[in-house]
């Protein structure tokens, strides 16, 4: 499938949108397919905005042994928590843990997670790799919010800009992360990500085990 540039999103020329052409695949899925049997398929975002949920996935072409390019995932984290944090209320904390999930005020908001061949070995460079996230940006259809206290929304926290908004900052936010990857080499991510995970840069699992809820094809609520 042939990305596409319909109206309404303003991305960095780096990369090609890919609107999700079906549901219940996720934005993730579709990009690791895409990855798999397109070798041009790095620089595709891959954005799916449906009924309480915003997501996206974008394809990258690592040039470093899989032990070094994961941490693309850093990379990836820190471009989402600062696209949240740009467009948040004031005065809440925003914390990632070692899972990937991104927490508001303390409550589950959504997560990332990174991808990559599953045969690829560490001394190898992966031939692609793929980081996404999602986030709860309602919480209408799962009832009363005291029945899902650990998880909160866009909507319930007040954020003003739509969901276009957040994925055309996260394009910004990322291109910024990787040039400067290019620039100062693997570690800056590291020193980067410092800032917004509450865990161990070097000991995060982004597989999505802990917040991505598979039943539901979304974060946990």
């Amino acid at each position: 499938m042939t990305p596409v540039d319909p109206p309404g999103l303003m991305l960095p020329p780096a990369f090609r949108l890919m609107r999700l052409p079906a549901l219940p695949e996720t934005a993730h899925d579709q990009a690791c397919a895409l990855a798999e049997r397109d070798d041009e398929a790095a620089g595709t975002l891959v954005v799916g905005i449906r009924s309480g949920l915003v997501e996206a996935a974008v394809v990258l072409a690592p040039e470093e042994p899989l032990s070094i390019a994961r941490h693309a995932g850093l990379v990836g984290l820190t471009a989402l928590a600062e696209t949240v944090g740009s467009h948040a209320p004031p005065d809440k904390p925003l914390t990632l843990d070692a899972g990937g999930t991104l927490f508001f005020d303390r409550a589950r908001l959504g997560g990332g997670r990174l991808a990559w061949p599953p045969a690829c070995p560490d001394a190898a460079v992966p031939d692609w790799m793929v980081f996404s996230w999602m986030l709860i940006a309602s919480k209408r259809e799962a009832g009363d919010p005291g029945h899902t206290p650990d998880s909160t929304s866009l909507e319930e926290e007040g954020f003003e800009a739509g969901a276009e908004a957040l994925v055309e900052s996260f394009a910004r936010h990322l291109l910024r992360g990787l040039s400067l990857w290019a620039e100062d080499g693997p570690a800056a991510a590291v020193a980067r990500a410092r800032d917004v995970l509450d865990a161990d840069p070097t000991a995060l699992r982004l597989d999505g085990a802990g917040w991505f809820d598979p039943a539901r094809g979304g974060p946990r609520l």
